[in-house]
């Protein structure tokens, strides 16, 4: 099993930055990928950031040159750097694993951009 506990929303001005960070505990080094996600009110739920124990990332067309994902050696920590943040990224964020055919989800954290 593995907890995941994402922190670092809050309210920022378009054009501004967040980083989030997600803490995982548990089972983690059966982590291969870990990913954030994001739900903006009245939208589905959708990938906007992953990165492998390789080190190997990719991010949605919508995000890509302004958010970076980044994790700690360990899996103990993953990062979503946002820069040039736009009212469109508004959502509640959350990271999010899958461990045998489990999924895991953490409980999001707010995100709001103002223009």
């Amino acid at each position: 099993q593995v907890q995941l506990v994402e922190s670092g929303g809050g309210l920022v001005q378009a054009g501004g930055s967040l980083r989030l960070s997600c803490a995982a505990s548990g089972s983690i080094s059966s982590i291969k990928t870990m990913n954030w996600y994001r739900q903006a009110p009245g939208k589905q739920r959708e990938l906007v950031s992953a990165i492998t124990s390789g080190g190997s990332t990719n991010y949605a067309d919508s995000v890509k040159g302004r958010f970076t994902i980044s994790r700690e050696n360990a899996w103990n920590t993953v990062y979503l750097q946002m820069n040039s943040l736009k009212p469109e990224d508004t959502a509640v964020y959350y990271c999010h694993t899958i461990i045998s055919f489990m999924n895991y989800w953490g409980q999001g954290t707010q995100v709001t951009v103002s223009s």
